[in-house]
């Protein structure tokens, strides 16, 4: 359900050959550099960015970081990253330096499916030659990090046959922690949520409303604050639908004065070849905003032609 999906014919080659181009001599060819980026999938990127280090002895990101500027430039380089290491780099880069970036772990560890996860994280180990989990760890805290550490064990239930008892007992547990409590047992959410099947956890969701009135983002929103509520409400989204998760996030990324354009393009770029079809539906059904257009309206230049091709149409 990407809206980015392999293009053919194609050659590596001649698109090598057209993006040396577009930027060589006097002046850079920004419309070329887009149209072959944005209409290729990932493994093709990778083929013309070999073919083009064969051809020119250069390297291709390397030619896009000193030919391109600002926004454009960080969206061409993202769609230029090798699909796997993507997330590992967003990652590495949220934890750097001084301050740590939740929203991107929130984003990121909330979303992808345990292979997924398993995948990020030894690809950040190949790559950086450290431990995920260290890593996040030493700059996380409380709450908030136990259950990053068991959405990083990547052991969610396999989905199967749900059990009618267990879906009641779980729901019960969830509600004495919560809203029954004086204050809250976080424990018992972050284990709950972080460990169960989708589909368990969906059942869940409609027999916490049936026994409390209330649906489990009341809750959390009422007994639980900070990142540690922003992280279970994104784990609590996904469960129930990661393109509405991913509608919600672009939706707010450009709702309001400024655009979040680091989430804008993390989102655009990593989702164009999985679901940006359903996101758009899922914006247009939400949020009655059509993709394309808060696009069109938030972003200028090269950097919006970009975009919207990768949107890949209006839901008028």
């Amino acid at each position: 359900r990407g809206t980015v999906t392999a293009f053919s014919p194609f050659d590596a080659r001649a698109d090598a050959e057209a993006l040396r181009k577009a930027m060589k001599g006097m002046g850079t060819d920004e419309e070329t550099i887009l149209k072959i980026l944005t209409s290729r999938n990932n493994s093709q990127r990778q083929e013309i960015a070999s073919a083009f280090k064969t051809l020119f002895g250069r390297d291709l990101v390397d030619d896009l970081k000193s030919e391109l500027t600002g926004k454009f430039e960080t969206l061409m380089v993202s769609l230029m990253r090798p699909t796997y290491i993507f997330d590992a780099h967003a990652l590495k880069h949220a934890i750097k330096g001084a301050g740590t970036n939740e929203k991107v772990l929130t984003e990121i560890l909330a979303s992808r499916t345990p292979a997924e996860i398993q995948n990020i994280k030894q690809v950040y180990q190949q790559e950086y030659e450290a431990n995920l989990e260290d890593k996040i760890t030493g700059e996380t805290s409380g709450h908030f990090q136990r259950l990053l550490v068991v959405l990083l064990q990547a052991n969610r239930d396999p989905d199967g046959r749900v059990d009618d008892a267990l879906v009641e007992q779980d729901a019960q547990v969830l509600f004495r922690a919560g809203e029954l409590k004086w204050g809250t047992d976080e424990e018992k959410f972050i284990t709950i949520l972080g460990t169960r099947s989708v589909s368990h956890l969906r059942r869940v969701f409609d027999k916490y409303m049936t026994i409390s009135g209330f649906q489990i983002e009341e809750t959390i929103d009422r007994e639980t604050s900070g990142d540690l509520e922003k992280l279970l409400l994104a784990v609590v989204k996904c469960i129930r639908s990661v393109p509405a998760y991913f509608a919600e996030t672009l939706y707010y990324s450009m709702k309001g004065a400024g655009t979040d354009d680091d989430t804008l393009i993390r989102v655009m770029v990593s989702r164009s070849e999985i679901d940006l079809l359903d996101i758009r539906q899922e914006l247009r059904k939400n949020f009655a905003k059509s993709l394309h257009q808060m696009i069109q309206k938030d972003t200028s230049g090269d950097y919006r032609k970009a975009l919207l091709l990768l949107c890949g149409g209006d839901d008028e």
